[in-house]
Formats: C-alpha cells, sequence, structure tokens
C-alpha cells in the first residue's frame, strides 16, 4: 500500500492519496482544488487515478472533487448519501458517482475503506476506516476523519447556523457529535487518525500542530473523548468557539452545487498608472506587500493583505464574490497568489500591478504607528481618537482596554458607520499584522489620518505592567 499526505499551510487543510500497487490504483480523500499535486504524485509512482472521496461538503476551502471526477472520465467519486434534502451533491448528473452511507465498503485495489456515519459537523459527515487486504491485513491501520476528529480536539458543530443560516442546527450537531464520538471510541487504540485539518483552522477551537495521531493517543489526551455527559459535551464544544469566516457560507454553497470548472483566465499586467479605472465597486485593489512597505507609500482606495500563511483567510473575509481582483504583487508571485484566491473560489483575479512600479511614484498614501506609551501619554482619553480593537471575541473576552470599541477585523468593512467620522481611529490587534490590513482598510474608506498601535495589545500589556510594577 501507498500513502501520502499533502498540506496547505494557508488553510491547514489535509488531503491524502491511497494506493494500491499491487494494481496501480489510487484514491484521493478531499482533494483541494489545485489538483497538481496529485498528477505529480501519480506520475512519479506510477499510479493511476480510479477514485475520489470526501469526508463531508466542505466550508472552509473550495474541494478539488467536481474537476478531478470531469478531468479524469473513468474516475469514480465517492459521496455522502448521509444527511437530510439540505446536504445532497447538486451535480451528481455530470460524473460517475456513487453515493455511499453507514456500513458501505469502498475498495481501491486491494485496499478496503470502511464508510463510517459521523454526523456532527455536518450532518453527512463520514469517515473512512482504511485496511491493507492487499499487505495481508485483515484489521484497520487507520481512519480519515475529516472534521470529525482532529489532533486535540473535534470538528465545531455550530458553522451551519452561524455561517449557512440554519437556526437551531449547533445543539443538534453537538448532540450528534457526542454519539459519533462515543462510537469512535470502540475502535482499537492502535488505529492511526489522519484529519481534514491542522492548526490555524477555524474547523475547531484547540486543533493540534501534529498533523497524525492514534484513536488510544487521543481517547487520553483530547478533552472532547474524556467527556461522558452529553450535556457537558456539549456545553464544552460550543463555548468559545471562533468566528468562522464570512467565505465558509460561500464555500458550502459552490462545494454543494459544484465549483466552477472555469479558472483558467490570463492576468494581465496593468500599468500602476492605469488602476485609476479599477477604482470601482467592481474592483477591489489588493496591496500584497509586508504592512511595513504598504505603510511606507500606497494607492489610494487600496487595501492591504499581505501574501503570507494568513493571505488566504483575511482575502474570503473581506473580497466580495462578486468583486473582481487586482493585486500588487511581485510578478513571480502571482501564480501562487492565483492558486490560493482559486482555493476558496475568488476566481477573479484579472490583473496585476509589479510591486516595482510603487518605489517612487508619487501622490501615494502613508498611515503612521505609534507606540503604548504614545497611546498612555499622548492619545488615551482624548476627545479626537477612538481605540479600535479588531482581534477575535475571544481575545476581546479575556482581555481589552478599558475604552475601547471592538469590531472584529472580518467585521470591519460593514461597521464603518459605527466608527465616529469625526474622531481619528487608533486601529489594535494582538501584534500588530491584523490591525495594519485595518489601518488598510480604514484609509481605503475615508478615515485618512488613521494610527496603528505597534505591537498591538501584546505591547500595551507590557507597557501596563512595567508602569504598574
Amino acid at each position: 500500500m501507498f500513502f501520502k499526505s499533502y498540506f496547505d499551510e494557508e488553510l491547514a487543510q489535509m488531503s491524502y492519496m491511497i494506493g494500491c500497487q499491487k494494481t496501480g490504483e489510487a484514491i484521493v480523500i478531499d482533494p483541494a482544488r489545485d489538483l497538481s499535486p496529485y498528477y505529480e504524485t501519480a506520475k512519479k509512482e506510477g499510479f493511476h487515478l480510479a477514485a475520489a472521496a470526501e469526508t463531508h461538503i466542505h466550508a472552509d476551502f473550495l474541494s478539488g472533487a467536481r474537476e478531478l471526477a470531469n478531468a479524469e472520465k473513468d474516475l469514480k467519486l465517492y459521496l455522502s448519501d448521509e444527511g437530510d434534502d439540505d446536504w445532497k451533491y447538486q451535480y451528481l448528473n455530470e460524473i460517475n458517482h456513487q453515493l455511499v452511507k453507514d456500513g458501505d465498503e469502498i475498495y481501491v485495489g486491494n485496499v478496503r475503506l470502511d464508510v463510517i456515519h459521523t454526523p456532527g459537523h455536518t450532518p453527512e459527515s463520514l469517515s473512512f476506516l482504511l485496511t491493507d487486504e492487499g499487505g495481508g491485513s485483515s484489521v484497520p491501520m487507520g481512519i480519515f476523519t475529516g472534521d470529525f476528529v482532529f489532533v486535540g480536539d473535534v470538528g465545531r458543530p455550530d458553522l451551519l447556523e452561524k455561517s449557512a443560516g440554519a437556526e437551531g442546527t449547533a445543539s443538534k450537531g453537538a448532540a450528534d457529535m457526542y454519539q459519533s464520538v462515543q462510537r469512535f471510541k470502540e475502535l482499537p487504540d492502535y488505529v492511526q487518525v489522519w484529519p481534514g485539518h491542522g492548526a490555524g483552522s477555524a474547523c475547531g477551537k484547540s486543533l493540534g500542530a501534529v498533523p497524525s495521531s492514534t484513536i488510544g493517543y487521543e481517547k487520553e489526551n483530547n478533552w472532547a473523548l474524556k467527556h461522558t455527559n452529553e450535556k457537558a459535551f456539549a456545553e464544552e464544544l460550543l463555548d468559545g468557539q471562533p468566528e468562522p469566516p464570512k467565505y465558509f457560507s460561500m464555500m458550502k454553497k459552490l462545494n454543494k452545487e459544484g465549483p466552477s470548472l472555469e479558472k483558467g483566465r490570463e492576468v494581465e499586467e496593468v500599468s500602476l498608472s492605469d488602476t485609476d479605472r479599477y477604482m470601482s465597486e467592481e474592483y477591489m485593489i489588493v496591496d500584497t506587500r509586508p504592512s511595513s512597505e504598504f505603510s511606507n507609500g500606497h494607492l489610494k482606495g487600496t487595501i492591504n493583505i499581505p501574501y503570507n500563511r494568513s493571505f488566504t483567510n483575511w482575502a474570503g473575509w473581506l473580497v466580495e464574490y462578486d468583486q473582481k481582483i487586482v493585486v500588487i504583487a511581485s510578478k513571480e508571485n502571482i501564480p501562487a497568489i492565483k492558486r490560493s484566491l482559486e482555493s476558496i473560489g475568488l476566481d477573479d483575479l484579472v490583473g496585476y500591478v509589479d510591486e516595482v512600479e510603487i518605489n517612487g511614484y508619487g501622490g501615494l498614501e502613508t498611515y503612521a504607528s505609534i507606540t503604548a506609551e504614545e497611546l498612555e501619554n499622548k492619545f488615551r482619553g482624548h476627545d479626537d481618537y477612538v481605540i479600535i480593537d479588531v482581534r477575535n471575541d475571544s481575545e476581546w473576552d479575556d482581555d481589552h482596554i478599558e475604552e475601547a470599541q471592538h469590531i472584529m477585523l472580518g467585521k470591519l468593512k460593514e461597521s464603518m458607520k459605527d466608527i465616529p467620522s469625526n474622531k481619528t481611529p487608533i486601529v489594535h490587534c494582538q501584534s500588530g499584522m491584523r490591525s495594519a490590513i485595518a489601518a488598510s482598510l480604514l484609509q481605503a474608506f475615508g478615515y485618512k489620518d488613521v494610527l496603528n498601535l505597534k505591537g498591538g495589545f501584546s505591547a500595551w500589556k507590557k507597557h501596563k505592567e512595567k508602569v504598574n510594577s
């Protein structure tokens, strides 16, 4: 048997390829939209991509399952037939597929996958228990859990309610999750656990950074597997879940209806002098340079989302799906940026400005950063300023500056009306990275004198501790 895992750092998403070396057939579990890694592995190892399977209808990334099934006409796609009519795939008439339920078996060569219905995160959620019959085993080696069980956590059951507006599903999902966990705990301790996500994903609240585990280890260390009371389990599971990114609701819709197969458009190079024609609601110009460079000089009306591991998440929060996108970036980064945007269905990247054009260009905007000491001694309590905390709810609840106004970064665009137009905003997050994005948004929406707190709330706390010591 052949086994390979793939990890998307930007989405903290795991996918897998399993191959039978005797027959040369392979299956991909939860394929990402960028299919090139699977093709590269198949070519290198001499496999034929015979099948793909999904654990559930994903909310945090755009699946590559439809595209893979369309590209490989003899490939069979295995999809869940569990859950009610709201959670059925809607593009099945165009592909070779088989709907599966609890108790079904999937064979790829001599590798067997037993289908287990594990609702909780979503009603249709499946897990796949792998047995290498070709290697002579009669006992399972591991289980692909999707967003059911993670290392150190379990999938959140509140996404349907918070992202898709399915009222009342969070408590029902928590109850389902408890029952699924009890069933999971009956599997042998030696069985390996291969989850759909690692640390950094918003599909849980305390995911571990280690990519795999075992059932026995999780029984000893995963908080969710230690509970023996359903009510207490549900309360802890629902408490403190992070705000789901805005784009999650669109991912559910697109993955159910079928992601677009049209994502191969050419990205046109745009001269900096021609960007005026993109300054409308139809477009979003995203400057992907580091925040330090952006703050020192940028085009009016642009927002700053630095191209790093958080880029995809914040693009999903802040770019509308009906907007065309122009980026300011280095030319060599354009293919990677395009893949990152397409991984969550932002397919309308129409142009880019080479960032080298920014240097020396006239009429650029800037914004300033202030220290925690300056905030305390010069700005705090001043009627002309308002402190905006753009951290997550849990961070705010843990501690915050007393007179600050809380607007989570992902909701800032829709909350501009709540910021006094006659005051200068001072924005901060925990360390200064998110508040730099917030500062760019505020400037783009007319708050030209915005200030960013250098070092964020962490710097503020250190300053207060020093003063009070």
